[in-house]
This record gives C-alpha cells, structure tokens and sequence, in this order.
C-alpha cells in the first residue's frame, strides 16, 4: 500500500479532499492531506505548527501527491516539493 501526501493550494481544499476519496477507494493508498480551507484564520503559531505537522507527513510517505489545478503551484508547495525531492520521495502531479 502506498502512502501519499498532498500538497496544494488551500484555494484547492474542496478538490483535495475529492482528491482524497478517489486516491483511497479507487487505488487503496493511505493518504494525508492538509486541513483546513482558503477561509480558515490561522495565527502565525498555528501556521507554524501546521507546517511543521505537514513535513512530517511527507516524512512517513512514500510520495507527494501535488495538486496543480490550472497550472497554478504556489510558494509553499513549490517548497514542498524541493523538501519530497531532497528526501528522496516519488513526485507525482495532478494537473486539471
């Protein structure tokens, strides 16, 4: 079983979790996602926190799932993405 985590853009949170469900049902993979949506105020502790929180699931996953809907991957994905890659993760794109 695979072991996923997504990174994406919270303006994506609603295609996340749809993201999630089909990558869960339809292939078996464990997934981590992270929480919250484009609205959630956050203080910059939580923030802080958060991220920190989605690293370590990178850590434990075999791969990183990154949503790129639009063409669109922001900073904190990018970086992400650079951090799976110095790691040795398998890199996988969703592009709509």
């Amino acid at each position: 079983m695979k072991t996923v985590t997504i990174c994406g853009s919270m303006r994506f949170a609603k295609q996340m979790q749809d993201i999630e469900v089909e990558l869960e049902t339809k292939r078996g993979w464990c997934v981590f996602q992270p929480i919250g949506d484009a609205n959630t105020e956050l203080s910059a502790e939580d923030l802080k926190c958060l991220a920190a929180a989605h690293y370590k699931k990178i850590d434990l996953s075999d791969a990183v799932y990154i949503v790129n809907i639009g063409g669109y991957i922001g900073n904190s994905v990018t970086q992400e993405l650079q951090y799976a890659k110095e790691h040795g993760k398998e890199i996988i794109f969703h592009e709509v």
